[in-house]
């Protein structure tokens, strides 16, 4: 899954799916035990020194926050194929790239897609930017933030099962 220059967010059917029902499980059953938790400690007395009111209500807004994140991500959400293996690096790919000499294995695309140990890269990046619509097999450079140029050989490319 992968954002566009439009803000629209690219998603396979599978990741759409997933989020969706996070979506709705956080709207519904979570805003349900987060308000019974909030509830509960309110019911203990003085507000002002009470940690697990304090605790729920700062849980309550992290919640409140991922569910507005899911909603933008899903009103803008393209849903699709995930890319072929073309032999092009695509928005959505596992790309093994060679940079200063080391082989180094990320996603080209959004957090949402990855797992917690994958490495991910936005195509807008200057890296993503750099390797979108490359060929395997190619050298490619970009402007780092600090300025230095940075070589990058493009070793594979392939869909994303995750």
């Amino acid at each position: 899954m992968t954002s566009t220059d439009t803000g629209t967010t690219f998603l396979t059917q599978d990741a759409f799916d997933r989020l969706k029902a996070e979506h709705e499980q956080l709207t519904t059953t979570g805003r349900s035990e987060i308000a019974a938790k909030i509830e509960e400690a309110r019911q203990e007395g003085d507000l002002k020194e009470n940690g697990g009111y304090h605790a729920a209500k700062e849980e309550q807004g992290k919640m409140e926050a991922r569910i507005r994140t899911l909603e933008e991500l899903l009103r803008n959400a393209t849903v699709g194929e995930a890319p072929k293996a073309d032999g092009t690096v695509h928005p959505g790919m596992l790309v093994t790239a060679e940079i200063f000499g080391d082989e180094e294995k990320f996603l080209l695309g959004s957090r949402e897609g990855a797992g917690d140990d994958l490495t991910v890269y936005s195509e807008k990046s200057p890296l993503g930017a750099a390797i979108l619509d490359q060929k395997v097999g190619s050298t490619v450079s970009y402007e780092a933030p600090n300025g230095k140029t940075v070589e990058v050989k493009i070793v594979s490319a392939s869909p994303f099962e995750g």
